[in-house]
């Protein structure tokens, strides 16, 4: 659809190559382009990493950058960094700090095998991260840290992106109050975005089993305008985007885990708390899960998106 001024296909085609290369960081070291079936020898011998916001947040990044391309972008849910690093590679930021994450298999290869591992990326965003100034470890601070970023910064667009259960800290829920004192010309503009997936590490989010009523109402008496969006349709996402104010608040609908594993064992996996970390944590010992992977990955049809990235340059 390009009656929104953007291209919506190209968003999605970008939120799938983040989607998988979010996957490839916490399970590959080696085999990125699936060349060959996945064999056990390709998975990393110990799977560190966490998925269930990945999803959202290259949701999230995508149709910010393609509306706002010169936004900052804080993230709250810090542990979903696979999905960040893998935007911040798609971008080039990356290589412009780190020169061997190069827009090809080279630096495909660099990026995975470096995520999660001594001396390389860590599993959330730290202050090696370019334009990272809220550490992705303790949770609550995004939404100050971004209307600081804005203050007295006019000229500045700021998205920040806050977890549902991010937003059941003090800190984050007292935030919401800077919306009344900050929110001015003289000021840069902030641009909320609750990530509703939902689920945090073990178990549903207060606001995930909040009505769509309650939501609304809470945050009209914080002084936004809220509105919800279903992350999972791009055209509604832009939408939004397209007619926002500087009292707009955007609560983001995705399932937990979004495009991942249905279910596991007979464990619902997408849409639940279990999709937060590792979905197939046996991947590297177990033929079923590692199939399961395998046939993932290959849902994104990555080296049709990867032959168009290094078409770029």
């Amino acid at each position: 659809m390009h009656g929104l001024g953007v291209s919506t296909e190209k968003i999605n085609d970008r939120i799938d190559f983040c989607d998988y290369l979010s996957v490839a960081q916490i399970f590959l070291k080696d085999n990125f382009l699936l060349a060959r079936p996945l064999s056990f020898s390709d998975i990393k011998p110990r799977l560190l990493g966490h998925w269930g916001s990945c999803p959202g947040i290259n949701i999230a990044y995508a149709n910010i950058k393609a509306r706002f391309p010169v936004a900052d972008f804080i993230l709250g849910p810090g542990h979903g960094f696979p999905a960040l690093q893998a935007n911040l590679f798609y971008d080039g930021d990356l290589y412009e700090h780190y020169p061997d994450a190069t827009p090809n298999l080279h630096g495909i290869e660099y990026v995975c095998k470096n995520f999660s591992w001594p001396y390389g990326f860590p599993s959330h965003s730290s202050p090696a991260t370019p334009g990272v100034i809220a550490e992705g470890g303790e949770l609550g601070y995004s939404l100050a840290t971004a209307y600081g970023m804005a203050l007295g910064r006019p000229e500045r667009t700021v998205a920040v992106l806050i977890g549902d259960g991010e937003l059941e800290t003090a800190t984050a829920l007292a935030s919401l109050n800077l919306n009344k004192i900050l929110n001015s010309e003289h000021n840069g503009w902030v641009i909320p975005i609750l990530h509703l997936n939902g689920y945090k590490i073990s178990a549903p989010t207060l606001y995930g089993r909040s009505s769509e009523r309650e939501l609304l109402q809470m945050f009209r008496g914080f002084g936004f305008d809220p509105i919800i969006v279903d992350g999972t349709r791009t055209d509604d996402f832009q939408l939004a985007l397209a007619n926002i104010t500087r009292r707009t608040f955007i609560i983001m609908k995705t399932p937990k885990g979004y495009g991942g594993p249905k279910e596991l064992d007979g464990l619902k996996i997408e849409g639940n708390c279990a999709s937060h970390q590792v979905p197939l944590p046996n991947a590297k010992t177990d033929e079923d899960q590692l199939r399961m992977l395998e046939e993932w990955m290959k849902s994104y049809n990555f080296k049709e998106l990867y032959d168009e990235f290094t078409k770029r340059g």
